[in-house]
């Protein structure tokens, strides 16, 4: 068993989502821009008795991020599952933020994902499997968050691609598309947001689903 690999993996989505793995055994690799939230992270998955490795990397630096999965790879093997977790999120109107504000959410939230699974995706086709996923949100573009909603957009887009590009070989490609503030003890709980990553890599294979949506309904 090769493991998980969780890009931005600070307190919430990402925390959970190592948790969740690491509860079904696999090696956990943590990638995330501050050495004081991998540690945190770390700790937190102790308990679990998962093989863990942790390497600081920005997710829009190509050469940083291509180097950490390689570093982790190098630990636990080719991983089963790369969890994209990294994104910007802001308020802005239009107008509001300058096209240099744009490009840098942007490169989070799109063109970052779009690196880790360019250097995984081909790998998973030649081994016949393997899961990328994403986490998405805004399932309606919001007019005071531009950016974001213009980057999880980008987001269904590139799930598409990827899909079609990896699927027939093997390799599931999806979003999780959470529609609401995350927070513990309310509709939108990481734990519960996680369970959408485990449910959809262990889907079988003539059942993907390309988007898990938590809605925050009961």
């Amino acid at each position: 068993m090769s493991g998980v690999v969780v890009i931005g993996a600070g307190p919430g989505i990402g925390r959970a989502v190592a948790l969740r793995f690491a509860r079904e055994g696999m090696p956990v690799g943590l990638i995330a821009r501050g050495e004081r939230t991998l540690k945190e992270t770390a700790r937190a998955l102790e308990p679990t008795g998962a093989a863990v490795t942790s390497v600081v990397a920005d997710s829009t630096d190509e050469d940083g991020l291509r180097a950490a999965l390689d570093a982790i790879t190098a630990e636990h093997g080719l991983p089963d599952v790369v969890v994209y977790n990294a994104a910007i999120i802001q308020a802005d109107g239009p107008g509001e933020l300058s096209a240099r504000g744009h490009l840098d959410a942007w490169a989070v939230n799109v063109v970052g994902a779009l690196t880790a699974a360019a250097h995984v995706a081909p790998a998973m086709a030649r081994r016949g499997n393997g899961t990328f996923l994403i986490t998405g949100g805004m399932p309606e573009p919001k007019p005071r968050y531009f950016s974001l909603s213009l980057g999880k957009a980008g987001v269904r887009t590139l799930v598409t691609l990827l899909d079609q590009e990896y699927g027939h070989a093997g390799v599931h490609v999806a979003s999780v598309t959470v529609a609401g503030p995350v927070a513990p003890g309310t509709a939108f709980d990481p734990d519960d947001i996680a369970e959408h990553y485990w449910r959809l890599h262990t889907q079988p294979r003539g059942s993907w689903d390309l988007e898990a949506l938590h809605s925050g309904d009961a």
